[in-house]
């Protein structure tokens, strides 16, 4: 005689349940549909277990054995005994007991499940006999299980109610198991299934059909934009368009595994001897489903964010609200920088909640986990006082626009093109082509040679013996024609300025010369300056001094003569 506890869920006698299909929605709203297939996706990686999914037989293996009393390993835990996938009743013991009690009653429940599917016999008997006061079930003149007291406490009944309802519940399942098991039922599930696997493959070409239209529609072209804003916007235009492509891409590939993975989950779920596998699956493939579910919403979070900051940033320059011909190019520079920084915090965010719904899909209580954050966030906050130093400044460096992404800088003894900058750190890339980094809180005072204008500032010498007058006239036409190329007058902001003689130096004279142009052009305007100018000083015959050196070298045999000479008077 067993001495376990036992005891009877009301929800013990529901039949199996198959999940629905869902229909394929062919209207093309991404927007929308996007934001939904992220929360769906992730609600149901996070979503719990509530109280009415225990009537669902295939959820039933994920559920742990629930806790009655908290007395270490004499506290009651309960489980449930099933038939082909399917609940029949639960059952209790104490914790160190349970096991072998679960496996013993699982065992003749199938050898007595067994020998009846062999039996030609419609009928089943059940009997209940009474020893030493506590309940005995028999099927088929086979032992089952003992009913105690505690398991009528569990189940808040009297063991004789108990038994009457696990008798009904082992009567009328088993007879349905037998059922299920003749050729009329295999057939019919057979064709069942076969219209699933239909079904799944209609659903699969027209999923595929769907994303090949709408890859021909994201390659329309760009509308058109203001002539400042024209290279900016269609870089972000495209940075909008890959990342959409991408969200898309995933949410394809995401719909393909679920239709075929919930249809053959479906398809196991029709045949009594295959019902055991979908449990099996289901056990071991929940945490895995769920924690892959959430990396990829958040995956798709991020990277439809980063989606929504594009479209944000080319709405609001193409508007041309905020772009002038002095403005274009340095907005060009802010809004790759505040695009950049923005990514970064929106990816840092959408991971954080990533790593959370991770947490609460695993069933881990993440409050208590939160304010041993705050704890530790403290002491991190104390030991890493310079990375907090290099936010605030790197902060302040953005919002006040000391320099962005594509600005030439000078920092201390290094300088070089802003190739990367973030909250913390920046990166410049020297004219040798190294790459420096500087954290940002090392940054105390930075020349930024290309912020909003720059400057062509030009020393020009010309020899003593040249007609001065002739010369700076001769300089400021060059600057005059040059402005008014049209190849060269966009990046001329004013007029060339001859600012006259400026010192006479070894070379001859120097004449200085400013051009003002646009960022990051002070270079290839004083190149093409230059250019120019040397053709004008040749074709007017006026030369431009070079540094001479006169060497004198001494004759060592005339040398040796003379002092013989010398000698001999």
């Amino acid at each position: 005689m067993h001495s376990q506890i036992l005891a009877l869920s009301p929800q013990a006698a529901v039949k199996a349940t198959q999940p629905t299909k869902r229909q394929v929605q062919t209207k093309h709203k991404l927007i929308w549909g996007t934001i939904g297939a992220i929360a769906s996706s992730i609600f149901i990686a996070i979503a719990p277990i509530p109280k009415a999914t225990a009537q669902i037989p295939f959820l039933s293996p994920l559920q742990a054995p629930s806790s009655v009393n908290n007395d270490s390993d004499n506290r009651i835990v309960s489980g449930w005994i099933y038939l082909d996938g399917r609940r029949l009743f639960q059952i209790s013991a104490s914790r160190t007991n349970f096991p072998e009690r679960l496996q013993n009653i699982q065992q003749n429940l199938q050898e007595i499940s067994h020998n009846y599917f062999q039996n030609p016999a419609k009928e089943i008997k059940i009997q209940t006999r009474t020893l030493k006061g506590l309940p005995v079930i028999y099927v088929n003149g086979r032992y089952l299980m003992t009913i105690t007291s505690a398991d009528a406490g569990q189940g808040q009944g009297n063991p004789l109610t108990l038994t009457n309802q696990i008798t009904q519940t082992l009567q009328r399942d088993l007879q349905q198991a037998k059922q299920e098991r003749q050729s009329q039922f295999l057939i019919q599930q057979g064709k069942i299934a076969a219209a699933s696997a239909l079904a799944m493959i209609i659903l699969s070409w027209g999923i595929s059909r769907w994303q090949h239209r709408t890859k021909k529609d994201s390659e329309g072209s760009i509308p058109p934009t203001p002539k400042n804003a024209k290279s900016i916007t269609i870089q972000l235009n495209q940075q909008q368009k890959e990342h959409l492509h991408e969200v898309k891409k995933r949410l394809f590939q995401l719909a393909q595994t679920g239709i075929w993975g919930s249809g053959s989950f479906l398809i196991l779920g029709l045949f009594p001897y295959t019902r055991a596998f979908q449990l099996g699956i289901l056990t071991v493939a929940q945490i895995p489903l769920r924690l892959a579910v959430v990396a990829i919403g958040t995956y798709v979070g991020i990277r439809f964010t980063y989606a929504l900051i594009d479209r944000f940033t080319s709405t609001l320059v193409s508007s041309g609200s905020l772009l002038t011909p002095e403005t274009s190019e340095r907005l060009q520079l802010r809004i790759s920088t505040f695009s950049g920084v923005t990514k970064s915090i929106a990816a840092i965010i959408w991971v954080g909640v990533g790593i959370l719904l991770a947490l609460i899909s695993l069933g881990i209580d993440i409050v208590p986990l939160l304010a041993g954050a705050g704890l530790v966030g403290v002491a991190v906050s104390l030991a890493s006082q310079n990375l907090i130093k290099d936010a605030i400044n790197g902060f302040l460096i953005i919002l006040e626009d000391q320099y962005a992404l594509g600005d030439i800088i000078s920092v201390n003894t290094v300088g070089g093109l802003v190739e990367t900058l973030n909250l913390r750190m920046t990166q410049v890339r020297d004219s040798e082509g190294r790459l420096i980094t500087i954290p940002n809180s090392e940054i105390k005072t930075v020349a930024n040679l290309s912020s909003r204008w720059s400057r062509a500032d030009l020393k020009i010498p010309v020899s003593y013996q040249t007609d001065i007058d002739q010369a700076l006239k001769l300089v400021e036409t060059v600057g005059l024609e040059m402005d008014q190329d049209e190849q060269w007058q966009h990046q001329i902001l004013e007029t060339p300025r001859v600012l006259g003689v400026e010192n006479f130096g070894e070379q001859g004279v120097i004449i200085r010369v400013w051009i003002k142009t646009q960022p990051l052009k002070q270079w290839e305007v004083a190149r093409e300056y230059r250019r120019r100018l040397k053709i004008a000083l040749d074709q007017a015959g006026i030369s431009m001094p070079a540094l001479q050196q006169a060497i004198y070298l001494n004759n060592d045999a005339q040398l040796l003569n003379f002092q013989a000479n010398e000698r001999a008077n």
